[in-house]
């Protein structure tokens, strides 16, 4: 995939766009705009009295951050919405339990279940996003 050559910087100086610029200045196809209006409750263009989808300023960054998070940095549709729903991006119960030094091998083998079971919850995470993304997938082809 190709860059982000475009930043909030160096967009047109105006308000609202059109889905055909911020296609063109997002270089994200229409199509995968509207899905992902779809998919994530912070992207809502305003609508014209035509029907006309207007995105802000602030939905184009939105776009960008989306098309980061799903392209670059590998989230799932559901990772990504989690995300920027949540931006602090920690999990819940993602803290490890610390050995004392004193403890010995009890200490030790309790800090690896900590991390067995922490890996264990990352792998079950990671098949929920999948299979969140997969139905999405499938609603969206269904659709059609």
């Amino acid at each position: 995939m190709e860059g982000n050559l475009q930043t909030e910087a160096s967009l047109p100086d105006k308000n609202l766009f059109r889905i055909g610029e911020v296609s063109r200045l997002t270089s994200t196809k229409p199509f995968v705009l509207r899905f992902w209006e779809t998919e994530f409750p912070m992207l809502q263009p305003v609508k014209s009295p035509k029907g006309h989808r207007l995105y802000r300023r602030e939905d184009i960054e939105t776009v960008f951050v989306i098309k980061r998070l799903l392209y670059d940095q590998g989230f799932t549709i559901a990772g990504a919405r989690r995300h920027l729903s949540d931006p602090s991006g920690e999990p819940k119960g993602s803290a490890l339990a610390t050995a004392s030094p004193n403890g010995g091998a009890n200490a030790m083998e309790s800090e690896a279940h900590a991390v067995s079971q922490q890996q264990a919850m990352l792998n079950r995470r990671t098949l929920l996003d999948l299979r969140d993304s997969l139905r999405s997938l499938l609603t969206a082809l269904e659709s059609e």
